[in-house]
C-alpha cells in the first residue's frame, strides 16, 4: 500500500519518523550517523514513512532529497518538507519536478522558518515568494499538468500535506490557525500534521474542530517529540517558532532529569503516553521526532503495547500543560480534562455575545474600509467610472498622473507601502503584508507567533491577529480567509495597484479554479459563529 492508501484507511494508525539533515556533505560524520539510523529504522515494519526537514530553524543544511534518497531507494516511503523561505515559486516548481522524477511523491508544504544568522557571512535574505497555501496550490496544479499555464505536461502524483498549530495562547492566534487549516484542506492538503505540543485538551480540540467542519475521516497526524532536559529548556525559551514548553512542564523535566537515569525513563514514557492519547482520540497516526537511536524508538513502541485500550484517558488527564489564561475554542470536560465537542468554551461564547472593541479597531481602519467600499467595490458607479478613467489613461499600468501621486503618497503614509502593485490590504483588514509581516503572509498567519507578536520582530504585533480582532468586532471573523489563495504577481511591482484593481489585473480578478481534489474525506464549509450563533450551546455538525 502507498502512504496515501494507508492514510486514507480509517483503521490505520501509522508511524512516521522525523530526520533532520545536517550541514555539510553526506560524508560528514553526523550525516553518516543520521543516514545509518534512518536506514536501520527504514527496514522496521513498524515505521510507515520517514520525514526529512528542510533547513530546520532557518539554518543552511543538506538538501532533504539527498538524505531521503537512500531511504526511498531502500523501499520506505519518504515525506519531503518543502518551504518557501529559501526558494521562489520557479525554484519550488523546479525542485518539485526533480522530486517527482526521482520518485518522491509525498510532500509536506510549509511557509518555513525565518533564516537564522548562521548562514554564510551572517543571515541570508529570506524569499517567502509563496507561502504554504501557495505551495499547495502550485503542486495541486502540477498534479493536473499545470492546465492553466501549459499544454501537454505529464501530471505529477504528489500526496500533499500541511501543518497546523493550535498550541497558542490567545484567541486571535488560535482561531486564524483553525481558519487557515480549513483553507489548506480546501486548497489541496490531504493530510495534516499538528505542531509539537503538550496539552491533550488542545489535541482533542483540533480533532473536534475538524470533525465539526465535516472532515471527520480526514487524516490527522499527532506530533510527538522525545524530550530531554536540554531540549525542554530550549523549547521553554520560545526561540523555536511555534513550539513552547510551559514553566510547569519544564519544572517536571528538571525534576526528572535529576534522577540517576537523567530522566530517560520519564521522557520515554511521556512520548509513549502521547502516542496512546493520539490513538485514543482517533488520529490517523503519529509523527515522532527527537529520536537519536533505534533503542529509544523500540522502547517507546514496546511501552505503548503494554497499555490497555482505555488507559490513554488517564494519561490525558496528566498531560494538560497549558499556560494561564490560554484560549480554548471548546468547553472543558471536567471529568476527562479534554474538550466537549460542539460546546463553545464559556469565555469564548461570552466574547461572541459581547464583542468588545479591540485597540486594533482604529478610526483609520474605519476610514479605509469606507473608502474601499465606496471606490473599489465592483459594480458600483464609482468603480465603473474609475475603470473607464484608468483604461483611457496614457499609461494604464500607472493611471492618471495625479491619481498615481495620490495613491503613492497616501499609501506610503498610511501603510508604509512597498508599491507591490498587487495589493492585499482589503484581504487583511487594511494591514500591509509587505511592510508589516516579516514573511509576507497573504493567506493567513504562519505558525511562529509568540503571544500575538511576530516571531522575527518581537515588538511587531502579527497582522493576522490584528485583522482577526478588527473583523471580530464586526462579527465577520469567520470570513478572515475567504479571499485565499493569493499568489502575488511580481510583474505588477512598481505599477499602480488601483489601476490593476480597476482593470482586473491583480489577484482579486483571478478566478479560483476548481481543480480535481482527491482526498480521504470531503468536508463541508466550516461552521460560522455569527452574532447570534453564540447563544447556541451546541454547534456540532455530523456528516
Amino acid at each position: 500500500m502507498t502512504l496515501r492508501e494507508k492514510m486514507c484507511d480509517p483503521a490505520s494508525f501509522l508511524c512516521g519518523l522525523e530526520f533532520v539533515s545536517t550541514r555539510g556533505m553526506m560524508t560528514e560524520r553526523r550525516s553518516v550517523e543520521i543516514r545509518e539510523l534512518a536506514l536501520e529504522l527504514a527496514h522496521d515494519p513498524l515505521v510507515d514513512w520517514a520525514s526529512i526537514t528542510d533547513n530546520a530553524g532557518g539554518n543552511p543544511m543538506l538538501s532533504p532529497v539527498s538524505l531521503g534518497k537512500p531511504i526511498l531507494y531502500s523501499g520506505k516511503e519518504v515525506i519531503i518538507h518543502l518551504t518557501g523561505k529559501d526558494l521562489n515559486r520557479s525554484s519550488i516548481e523546479s525542485t518539485a519536478w526533480q522530486m517527482a522524477s526521482e520518485g518522491f511523491h509525498n510532500v509536506l508544504a510549509l511557509s518555513g522558518d525565518y533564516p537564522s544568522n548562521r548562514g554564510l557571512h551572517g543571515q541570508a535574505k529570506p524569499v517567502f515568494d509563496i507561502d504554504a497555501i501557495g505551495i499547495l496550490r502550485l503542486l495541486r496544479e502540477m498534479n493536473e499538468g499545470l492546465p492553466l499555464h501549459t499544454k501537454g505536461l505529464d501530471p505529477t502524483n504528489f500526496f500533499l500535506g500541511a501543518v497546523v498549530t493550535n498550541f497558542k495562547r490567545h484567541e486571535n492566534e488560535v482561531m486564524p490557525q483553525y481558519l487557515k487549516l480549513l483553507k489548506k484542506i480546501e486548497t489541496g492538503a490531504e493530510y495534516i500534521i499538528n505542531q509539537i505540543g503538550y496539552d491533550s485538551r488542545k489535541c482533542h480540540e483540533l480533532k473536534a474542530y475538524l470533525d465539526e467542519a465535516g472532515h471527520r475521516d480526514y487524516p490527522l497526524i499527532g506530533n510527538v517529540y522525545l524530550l530531554n532536559r536540554r531540549v525542554a529548556r530550549f523549547f521553554n525559551t520560545g526561540r523555536l517558532p511555534g513550539v513552547f514548553v510551559t514553566d510547569e512542564l519544564l519544572a517536571e523535566c528538571e525534576k526528572q532529569a535529576a534522577s540517576p537515569d537523567k530522566g530517560r525513563g520519564f521522557f520515554i514514557e511521556l512520548a509513549a503516553r502521547q502516542i496512546a492519547i493520539f490513538q485514543g482520540l482517533g488520529y490517523r497516526g503519529y509523527y515522532l521526532g527527537g529520536i537519536d537511536n533505534a533503542e529509544d524508538f523500540h522502547e517507546i513502541l514496546a511501552l505503548v503495547e503494554t497499555y490497555g485500550p482505555d488507559e490513554w484517558k488517564s494519561f490525558a488527564k496528566d498531560i494538560l500543560y497549558s499556560r494561564p489564561g490560554e484560549f480554548f475554542h471548546y468547553a472543558e470536560d471536567p471529568d476527562t480534562g479534554l474538550c466537549v465537542p460542539g460546546r463553545l468554551d464559556p469565555k469564548y461564547e461570552e466574547s461572541l455575545r459581547h464583542r468588545t472593541k479591540s485597540k486594533h479597531v482604529t478610526w483609520q481602519y474605519g476610514l479605509n474600509k469606507l473608502f474601499h467600499d465606496v471606490a473599489f467595490e465592483p459594480g458600483t458607479g464609482a468603480f465603473n467610472l474609475s475603470r473607464k478613467i484608468y483604461g483611457r489613461s496614457k499609461d494604464p499600468a500607472q493611471g492618471p498622473r495625479l491619481l498615481r501621486l495620490l495613491e503613492h503618497a497616501s499609501k506610503a503614509v498610511l501603510f508604509k507601502c512597498k508599491d507591490c502593485g498587487d495589493c492585499s490590504l482589503p484581504d487583511i483588514a487594511y494591514l500591509c503584508p509587505e511592510s508589516a509581516c516579516a514573511k509576507n503572509q497573504r493567506n493567513g498567519p504562519c505558525g511562529g507567533t509568540r503571544d500575538g507578536f511576530c516571531e522575527v520582530f518581537d515588538e511587531l504585533p502579527c497582522i493576522w491577529s490584528r485583522a482577526y480582532d478588527r473583523l471580530k468586532h464586526e462579527g465577520r471573523e469567520q470570513h478572515l480567509l475567504d479571499h485565499a489563495p493569493v499568489i502575488q504577481d511580481q510583474a505588477l511591482r512598481g505599477t499602480s495597484s488601483w489601476a490593476n484593481t480597476f482593470l482586473g489585473k491583480d489577484h482579486h480578478a483571478k478566478p479560483l479554479v476548481n481543480l480535481r481534489h482527491d482526498s480521504c474525506s470531503e468536508g463541508t464549509a466550516p461552521p460560522r459563529q455569527e452574532n447570534n450563533a453564540a447563544t447556541e450551546t451546541s454547534t456540532t455538525i455530523t456528516k
